[in-house]
């Protein structure tokens, strides 16, 4: 995959990450930042588990 590639899917997760969760971080201290960030990429990442398709091959 070329960096171009790499990039612009880098930014699209950006980009649904702010819009799902918010552009700006709530909490003060470092430590809670992680965990804020770790809990927003939990939930992301459940959302998006939920509404892929799976695929079955039918033989």
């Amino acid at each position: 995959m070329s960096g171009y590639n790499w990039r612009a899917l880098v930014e699209a997760d950006i980009a649904r990450f702010k819009q799902v969760i918010g552009g700006a971080l709530r909490s003060r201290t470092d430590e809670r930042r992680a965990t804020e960030v770790a809990v927003a990429v939990t939930v992301l990442n459940r959302m998006l588990e939920l509404g892929r398709p799976e695929y079955v091959r039918i033989a």
